[in-house]
């Protein structure tokens, strides 16, 4: 019974700390399908809504900065096709004083409404100078702005240039940590040489330092060699094995065992080939561990391309997000969250496609040290 309610409180302890982590992915996919006068109300709404006055045919859509104005009126201007919200304070006895001029209205309803919870007030149908005849209550629907995604995409002006450049840095990247962590790990893992167990535990100090101690000398060699302002510094550097997939790597390639390599050699084979066509194939899961570390680091890289990109048109798309919330001082925060949901699209896509191998990566690595 006790070992029942412990399995229980475990499931539940796992549920509650996914729904925790997911809870900021689940709003920013709904601010993504709000309009933008619904982001930044209080207190906070977390569905898209969209609201409306009447029933029927005489029910019209309006804006949610329109029922927090306390009290407005539900009428239609001489020469309109549809009616609007006006404050009550610009209609006099059946006229809409705009601009110094008055515009005869049509008052349909007062709408009395209050920021925290709009769709519960009244609605006091009135006629002529506002004479209460019934009373109903403003009605809300759940109502997604899908628009809101393209409105992103036309946002970032350029957003297929910078998804080609995120999309070309992070295959480079890939290539060149895989081919480079792995030539580095079958050195540490399965030849002799002397001092090898020495220049790893060097290997794995550096591991330690962080990259704002070596983020100035990089950037001084980068501008020697003319690369500042290019793309180079952020995928050249992934030819040179990193510690960690280099350490990821070795613990996979020692869970292999040694028979395999001895065997291929009396039958001929050279280092490179037992590499290349017994120990890669073995170390798939690894491989797509690495692999996927190496994109996703790439693809959310902000810092790098903040330092050495200067031409906006090879900005990646974290740069084109940054943009994106300061320009002209002001933020459009449901084009700015549709923007980001589009960007962390192709990451869930590709974890999913390759979950399987991942979950056996990092379930194998470390079998054995």
């Amino acid at each position: 019974m006790m070992r029942a309610l412990n399995k229980i409180f475990i499931y539940v302890a796992l549920v509650a700390g996914a729904a925790l982590f997911l809870l900021p992915l689940f709003w920013m996919l709904s601010t993504a399908l709000k309009p933008l006068e619904q982001t930044t109300v209080q207190p906070p709404l977390w569905l898209p809504w969209r609201y409306y006055v009447g029933e029927g045919e005489t029910r019209h859509e309006v804006k949610l900065s329109s029922l927090i104005t306390t009290p407005s009126v539900w009428a239609t201007p001489a020469g309109a096709s549809a009616p609007v919200v006006l404050p009550q304070a610009d209609v006099h006895d059946g006229a809409w004083l705009r601009g110094g001029r008055s515009v005869p209205v049509q008052v349909h309803a007062v709408v009395a409404a209050s920021r925290e919870q709009p769709w519960r007030e009244v609605v006091e149908i009135a006629s002529g100078r506002h004479e209460v005849v019934a009373a109903s209550e403003v009605g809300r629907r759940f109502g997604p702005r899908w628009e809101n995604f393209v409105g992103a995409v036309q946002a970032l002006q350029h957003f297929w240039r910078y998804f080609g450049n995120t999309l070309l840095l992070c295959v480079l990247n890939v290539i060149g940590t895989v081919i480079s962590s792995s030539l580095a790990a079958y050195g540490f893992s399965r030849l002799e040489w002397r001092g090898r167990e020495r220049v790893f535990a060097v290997l794995l100090g550096s591991m330690m330092i962080p990259f704002p101690v070596v983020m100035v000398p990089l950037y001084g060699m980068f501008r020697s060699l003319g690369w500042v302002g290019t793309m180079q510094p952020l995928w050249v550097g992934s030819f040179c094995a990193a510690a960690f997939n280099v350490f990821l790597l070795r613990q996979f390639f020692r869970t292999i065992p040694k028979e395999l390599s001895e065997a291929a050699r009396i039958d001929g084979c050279s280092e490179f080939r037992i590499f290349w066509q017994i120990i890669l194939p073995l170390c798939r899961p690894a491989l797509v561990v690495v692999a996927l570390f190496t994109f996703l680091g790439t693809w959310n890289d902000f810092l790098g391309p903040l330092i050495y990109l200067t031409d906006e048109h090879d900005f990646t798309l974290a740069l084109a997000l940054q943009s994106m919330q300061t320009k002209s001082g002001l933020t459009d925060w449901h084009y700015l969250m549709a923007a980001s949901t589009l960007v962390i699209l192709p990451i869930i896509a590709l974890f999913l496609a390759a979950q399987r191998h991942f979950i056996e990566g990092i379930a194998v690595t470390g079998g054995k040290t």
